[in-house]
């Protein structure tokens, strides 16, 4: 596992490097907050990422906030203080473990596994909202397919999505893509729906 550790403080670094190496890990880059350093970043292709902000400015949460947006990866960012509007916005980028007042050697183990876990499930729930975003999305252009058939050529709904699929299956496409063909068809006709 290739674990990048962003931080300008020379000693907090250290104490992340020596509980990552003590937990097995031995992949790891420290990579200071400066210059082109998220270009960096995405060419390191790292599989965590641990920020260690200290007690970061507006900017420089902002900054690092871009960084987690950019990268898509499990991210810990640990700080020495903390507020509500900070934690929002880490939460809202896609920090998967914010530690406050919490950077010990022994914690980071545990912490990088827990960013790693959040990060899948928040992975896997953004797939799924998809998927289930994309199922909605092609039902709507089949049931507006079926009621162009149900109108222009008197068929039941059963028959229309029978018809649907049969032009599918002999066309070798799905039945969303026919659907879509249909509507195109019947719009630039003038009989849309």
């Amino acid at each position: 596992m290739r674990i990048v550790i962003i931080d300008d403080s020379g000693l907090r670094a250290t104490v992340l490097e020596e509980g990552l190496r003590e937990a097995g890990y031995d992949d790891i880059h420290i990579v200071p907050p400066r210059g082109a350093f998220v270009a960096r970043l995405e060419r390191m292709a790292p599989d965590v990422v641990l920020m260690d902000l200290g007690s970061p400015s507006r900017d420089t949460l902002e900054e690092m906030l871009t960084v987690s947006r950019a990268l898509a990866r499990p991210i810990a960012m640990f700080v020495d203080q903390s507020d509500e509007a900070m934690i929002g916005a880490a939460i809202d980028a896609g920090v998967s473990a914010y530690v406050v007042d919490g950077l010990r050697k022994e914690r980071v183990k545990p912490v990088l596994e827990l960013a790693v876990r959040r990060f899948n499930t928040f992975s896997r729930m953004q797939s799924e909202l998809e998927e289930a975003r994309t199922a909605l999305a092609d039902r709507k252009v089949v049931d507006r397919a079926k009621s162009i058939l149900m109108n222009q050529r008197g068929l039941s709904e059963q028959d229309a999505y029978n018809l649907l699929r049969t032009s599918a299956m002999n066309q070798g496409k799905k039945i969303v893509d026919v659907a879509q063909a249909l509507i195109t068809a019947s719009d630039l006709l003038g009989g849309g729906l």
